[in-house]
């Protein structure tokens, strides 16, 4: 009997049906993306609250390890974080307040030195755009007090934001070692092993992200004030603080809070100093670059600098500031779950015996998880390839 002839060759049916798939993966990809943005009140608690955990999960582990109780353990941890931010977050405010009115006027300064000398616009003057700006808050202050309701409302919004958050990492680190089970629960049939090891390896990606970007980000405020309080910069710990902060958004953060320090230097301390001062924001970013970065984050996030750009300009028209704070790690855990789809189809078993060596019988021994004793999920397990 001859074979049925096709219309279209092979290789257009092929090609067709890889671009079915990709349209079903935007498209999923889009409805997500919609939820997210529709219900971002209670999505935004849990993405912190998962940040939180892959930050605070080494800490939890090292109580677990001394027989501590796992509620109890999940409770320290997360005072420890409340005094830990609160302290830092108080630094931070304190300096900035204290050097703020420095700044901007450094700023202010500096900005009319780069007019007078590079003779842009002849008349323009920073007094100018100052005024300007007070008429156009002038203007608007109608509008703005108006709106105290909503900016009390939002005040709300955030402290409820972060309560939840801080209760959710609370459970997240108490209940982890119940993760493997609920991993083969929720997974279809044949899959959990998979599932469980797509899981690990996300978060795996979004704790090595979060560890090392604060590592880095305190190496770098700490370098960047040294040299900035040698050079007898003005507002040296509120720059610093800056720096911290800024260093959680990749690229953007550290060229801004660079920038805002040479200026300042420019300003009050001359085109000398702020030579030098550009010199240590350069080095630092060479030695983050170079040093610390590859020694820190290379063996669970890699990530091209140009995807990063394309993640963060994607957060930002998505979600604003909390979208670039957010971007950068979800895309880490996306590129987790990619390796390890690729590697766990790379063997014909398709069993979960490539993820991770001896984790497959863990897996099927996640049933001692629940009991209480040793963590299997977030255990040491996971991390000792990773660290070796």
């Amino acid at each position: 009997m001859p074979a049925p002839q096709t219309v279209l060759p092979e290789n257009a049916r092929r090609a067709a049906a890889w671009c079915g798939v990709v349209l079903l993966v935007v498209g999923v990809a889009a409805v997500v993306v919609w939820l997210v943005v529709v219900l971002k009140t209670a999505v935004t608690p849990v993405l912190l609250a998962l940040l939180g955990t892959a930050l605070l999960g080494p800490v939890h582990r090292w109580l677990i390890a001394r027989r501590l109780n796992r509620s109890l353990a999940a409770g320290l941890t997360c005072a420890a974080l409340v005094a830990v931010v609160g302290g830092a977050g108080y630094i931070v405010v304190t300096a900035l307040i204290d050097s703020g009115d420095q700044i901007v006027a450094s700023l202010k300064d500096a900005g009319q030195w780069i007019v007078d000398h590079l003779e842009i616009g002849g008349t323009t003057d920073v007094d100018d755009l100052a005024d300007n700006a007070k008429s156009l808050v002038v203007k608007f202050g109608a509008s703005a007090a108006g709106g105290l309701l909503s900016g009390i409302s939002l005040i709300g919004s955030l402290v409820a934001t972060s309560v939840l958050a801080l209760l959710l990492t609370f459970f997240f680190l108490r209940d982890s070692d119940r993760a493997v089970h609920l991993a083969h629960t929720v997974a279809p049939r044949g899959t959990g092993d998979l599932v469980e090891a797509m899981g690990r390896r996300a978060f795996e990606a979004v704790e090595g992200f979060m560890r090392g970007t604060t590592f880095i980000a305190l190496i770098d405020a700490v370098c960047i004030t040294v040299g900035l309080l040698v050079l007898d910069v003005p507002g040296a710990v509120g720059l610093g603080a800056l720096v911290f902060v800024g260093a959680y958004i990749p690229y953007l953060g550290a060229f801004i809070s660079g920038a805002v320090a040479v200026l300042v230097a420019l300003a009050d301390r001359g085109f000398v100093t702020a030579l030098w001062a550009l010199g240590v924001v350069l080095a630092v970013q060479v030695l983050e670059g170079h040093v610390l970065q590859p020694m820190i984050q290379s063996r669970t996030v890699q990530m091209h600098p140009a995807m990063v750009m394309v993640a963060l300009t994607a957060g930002a028209s998505v979600a604003g500031l909390l979208g670039m704070l957010l971007a950068v790690p979800l895309c880490a855990a996306a590129f987790g779950i990619l390796a390890e789809l690729r590697e766990g189809r790379a063997p014909d078993g398709g069993d979960a015996s490539s993820p991770g060596g001896g984790r497959p019988p863990g897996a099927d021994g996640g049933g001692s998880g629940p009991s209480g004793g040793r963590p299997p999920s977030p255990s040491g397990g996971e991390p000792g390839p990773s660290g070796a």
